[in-house]
């Protein structure tokens, strides 16, 4: 079975208050030229479909006629809500879809939704996972248990109770003990009826441990939404969405875990990657087989670096197209150069951003850390912060404040 593997389109997305929308439907464009020429059997779309849970009418427009000619060109198309989107709207008109061959995945809500293919070899099934956090693993256990009979107040059910009341009360003390994204996600595929006779499919939208970000990723800070790769066990392929550089995370020796990354270059950190198209051959007994076809977007985002009176000069970008792409400017002369901005976009009319490289901006403060301020935990900022504000350490009683008020905002939904 041949499966194309795409996440994180980001339809409706702004880069430096420049709408992508008319790049967006020229590679959406040519993802259908691929998908008729290659013809493959299913469709993925691992989640981030849009770049805002109330995605900009232009943005609903486009999806609607990629999803519909999709769906003429594909047997399959199966697509889930990531944690830029919205899961109800992404889940609404699903069982309508569906008889045109579109899955979507619906709110979780304690069970994950499977579709079984079949082709000559026999039996794929597909497990839809939308992105998940601890709070939602634990809402949905709280309302089985409740609905079971079970109550938070008893935890250790007495044996005077009925074995669905027994349930229930597990389910509602499983929930307190969900705090991880790992324990998140690994309960909610404890127990799926997963027929290993069958080629088995995962789709899912989540940070996994030891994947590579890009800057145009929403961080958590100290790495709170990591998942382990060992939640996702027992799967042939897992089709993953939220990192935007196309990579393979390690996991089972017969397995593939694989983010497709972005169809389009959202930040100047991407200016040098190759964005694709996931292609997977599953055949029974084997290995999922990987390969890429490579996506041409209609501007590329390029950084250029040099003098103002290097980069304005002519022999410096003929014979390029950076008078049309999405361009980053860094500026080496000393002094700023006035309404340099404005200056540099009679020739590079998609100037998103510019800055300057001189012995002024070298020598600006910048925090303890650099890049590796993402990988520490919000505590150990937060205490140094305290520290250079204050010229000493934090109590205990103040980290202890610190901490249980950053789990209660972890567990906080987002507003939709």
């Amino acid at each position: 079975m041949k499966i194309f593997h795409l996440s994180d389109l980001h339809i409706g997305k702004r880069v430096y208050e420049y709408s992508m929308i008319s790049d967006q439907e020229y590679i959406l464009a040519r993802i259908l030229e691929m998908i008729r020429e290659e013809k493959p059997d299913a469709l993925i779309i691992a989640g981030d479909v849009y770049d805002r849970p109330v995605p900009p009418r232009e943005a609903v427009t486009l999806m609607d006629v990629f999803l519909e000619k999709a769906a003429e060109l594909c047997p399959a198309v199966f697509m889930i809500s990531g944690n830029h989107d919205s899961a109800e709207r992404i889940a609404f008109g699903g069982g309508l879809m569906e008889k045109s061959g579109v899955y979507l995945s619906p709110v979780y809500g304690g069970s994950l939704k499977r579709v079984r293919l079949e082709d000559g070899e026999g039996p794929v099934d597909f497990y839809l996972l939308p992105f998940v956090r601890p709070v939602n693993i634990r809402k949905a256990l709280e309302a089985q248990g409740s609905e079971n009979g079970g109550s938070a107040e008893t935890p250790d059910a007495p044996e005077s109770l009925g074995e669905l009341e027994i349930a229930g009360a597990q389910e509602m003390q499983d929930a307190q003990e969900i705090h991880t994204y790992t324990e998140a996600v690994a309960r909610a595929l404890e127990g799926l009826p997963v027929d290993h006779e069958a080629r088995n499919v995962l789709v899912s939208h989540q940070f996994v441990t030891g994947a590579s970000r890009c800057e145009s990723e929403e961080v958590s800070i100290g790495g709170l939404d990591n998942v382990d790769a060992s939640a996702y066990k027992g799967f042939d392929y897992v089709a993953l969405g939220h990192i935007h550089s196309p990579q393979n995370v390690a996991g089972e020796e017969d397995q593939v875990i694989r983010y497709s990354g972005t169809p389009l270059k959202y930040s100047f950190s991407e200016a040098g990657q190759e964005k694709t198209v996931t292609v997977v051959n599953l055949e029974k007994g084997k290995k999922p087989a990987v390969e890429t076809l490579n996506l041409t977007p209609l501007r590329e985002m390029v950084e250029l670096r040099g003098s103002y009176e290097e980069v304005t000069a002519r022999s410096f970008y003929k014979g390029t197209t950076w008078q049309e792409d999405y361009v980053h400017i860094t500026l080496t002369d000393e002094e700023d150069v006035p309404d340099a901005a404005a200056r540099l976009r009679t020739i590079y009319k998609n100037l998103m951003r510019i800055d300057y490289d001189n012995r002024r901006t070298r020598s600006s403060w910048t925090p303890d850390g650099g890049e590796e301020i993402a990988e520490r935990s919000p505590e150990e900022l937060i205490d140094e912060f305290f520290q250079k504000m204050n010229d000493r350490e934090m109590s205990r009683d103040q980290k202890d404040l610190c901490t249980s008020i950053l789990r209660s905002l972890d567990e906080q939904e987002p507003e939709r």
